[in-house]
C-alpha cells in the first residue's frame, strides 16, 4: 500500500509529506522510503498560527479560521505528493495536522488539539484520510505522546546495546527498547523563541548554530532553567510549548541584567544538551540515533556528543530513515496500521491503559474499505 504521511512539528515553519511503500510480511512491517516534499506556511498563515499558540490566545473564529487554512496546505502537500512520489497511485494519507494545544495538568494529559482539517486533504486528493491520531490513546489514559514510541520500537528491535531513537524538533523526545518513552523537553523550542524575540522576528531559529556558536554559556540562567521540576518528573510524560515558550524564557531571564543574545542562545543550546544527554543515561542507552530539524545546529550536536562520552551519536539516515522526514514516515506507518485494525501504540511508552487503534477515518471519493481482516500486529520494522 502506498502511503502519504503528513507531519508539522512544533516548530510549525512547513508541512513535511512523505510516501511509502508499506505491507506486512510474516511478522515485519516493511517500509520502503519512496521521498519527501515540504510545503511551508506562508507568512501570513504562520504569523497567525503563531499568535494564536500559547502564551497568546484567539477566538473560536480564529481556531476556525486556522483550521480550515491548515486543511488547504496540508491538502496542497499531499497533492504534491501523490503526483511527484506515487505517480497518482497513492492509496492513503495519514496527517498528524498541526498540535495548537497538549492539555496537561498534574502530569495527566487531558486533551490534545492538532488542527489541520483533513476533509480538505480528502476532497484535494481523493483519497481516505487517517487524522487525529493522539486522541484515543489519551481517552485510553495515556500521554497521547511521543506516538511515534511504536515504530522506533520495531526499528529498534534487533541492535545491539540499548539504542535510543532521538528526535530533536520543539520540544525533543527519545524511546528507548524496553518501551520507554517521553519527552525530554525543549528541543529547540527555547532556541527559537530567543533567537526570534532577539532579533525583532527577522529570524525564526539560530541558523546552524552559528549564534550559540559565538556566545558563552551562563552558568547561573543555566542552573536556573535546569531546576525546572518537569526534568524531574518519571516517564511516561509529555510536554509541548505549552510550557516552553517566550514568556517561559522571559520569566528564567528576570533578575540577570541584560545578557548578549550569544550568551543567551548558547545557554538554551546547552539545557537541550543536558537534559537530552540525562535523559540518555537514564535508560542505559548506548546509542543514540537522532532526526528531527535540531540534528542540523552542529553547535547543539556537538555539545550533546559532549555531555554522552562513549555513546554513539548518529543520524537515522545512517539506517535508512531520512532524518528529516522519519516523523512523517513514522504517521504514514501508523495510518497503514490503522487501516489495517491494527494497533499503533505501546502502552507502557504512553501510560495507556491498553494498546489503541488510532485515529479518525474520513472516506475518499470511493469510500473506505479496510484492506483485509486477519492481520497480525508486526514485531517489527524493515526499511527496504
Amino acid at each position: 500500500m502506498r502511503v502519504i504521511g503528513l507531519m508539522s512539528g512544533t516548530s510549525y515553519d512547513a508541512i513535511d509529506a512523505a510516501a511509502a511503500e508499506l505491507s506486512l510480511a510474516d511478522d515485519s512491517l516493511v517500509l520502503k522510503p519512496l521521498g519527501m516534499v515540504s510545503e511551508p506556511y506562508d507568512e501570513e498563515l504562520r504569523e497567525a498560527l503563531a499568535a494564536a499558540l500559547p502564551p497568546g490566545t484567539c477566538s473560536l473564529a480564529e481556531v476556525c479560521r486556522l483550521d480550515t487554512r491548515i486543511g488547504q496546505v496540508f491538502a496542497a502537500a499531499a497533492v504534491r505528493a501523490d503526483r511527484e512520489l506515487c505517480d497518482g497511485e497513492a492509496e492513503l494519507v495519514a496527517s498528524h495536522g498541526q498540535t495548537v494545544y497538549h492539555w496537561v495538568e498534574g502530569g495527566t494529559v487531558h486533551g490534545t488539539l492538532q488542527l489541520g482539517q483533513p476533509a480538505w486533504i480528502a476532497e484535494a486528493t481523493g483519497l481516505p484520510v487517517v487524522a487525529d491520531f493522539r486522541p484515543r490513546d489519551i481517552a485510553a489514559g495515556g500521554q497521547g505522546a511521543p506516538l511515534v514510541s511504536l515504530v522506533d520500537l520495531l526499528w529498534l528491535r534487533g541492535r545491539p546495546g540499548t539504542p535510543v531513537a532521538l528526535n530533536i524538533g520543539g520540544i525533543a523526545n527519545l524511546t528507548a527498547p524496553d518501551g520507554t518513552a517521553f519527552d525530554t523537553g525543549p528541543g529547540c523550542a527555547l532556541i527559537d523563541a530567543a533567537a526570534s524575540g532577539f532579533s525583532g522576528g527577522r529570524f525564526a531559529y539560530d541558523v546552524d548554530g552559528a549564534v550559540a556558536a559565538r556566545g558563552r554559556v551562563h552558568e547561573p540562567l543555566l542552573r536556573r532553567l535546569l531546576a525546572e521540576p518537569y526534568y524531574a518528573l518519571p516517564a511516561p510524560k509529555t510536554t509541548g510549548k505549552e510550557l516552553f515558550h517566550l514568556g517561559y524564557l522571559r520569566d528564567a531571564l528576570a533578575g540577570f541584567g541584560t545578557l548578549r543574545a550569544e550568551d543567551v542562545v548558547a545557554t538554551l543550546t546547552r539545557l537541550t544538551a543536558e537534559t537530552v544527554a540525562d535523559a540518555v543515561r537514564s535508560v542505559g542507552g548506548t546509542e543514540v540515533i537522532a532526526s528531527g530539524g535540531g540534528i542540523r545546529n552542529p553547535t547543539l550536536m556537538g555539545m550533546l556528543a559532549q555531555r554522552l562520552p562513549g555513546v554513539a551519536v548518529r543520524t537515522s539516515d545512517e539506517l535508512g530513515l531520512p532524518s528529516d522526514a522519519k516523523e512523517a514516515y513514522a504517521f504514514a506507518a501508523l495510518g497503514f496500521l490503522t487501516a489495517h485494525g491494527l494497533p499503533g501504540t505501546d502502552p507502557v511508552s504512553t501510560g495507556a491503559r491498553h494498546a489503541s487503534v488510532l485515529g479518525s477515518i474520513t472516506p475518499g471519493r470511493d469510500g473506505w474499505r479496510l484492506p483485509r481482516s486477519g492481520a497480525r500486529a508486526p514485531v517489527r520494522l524493515v526499511v527496504a
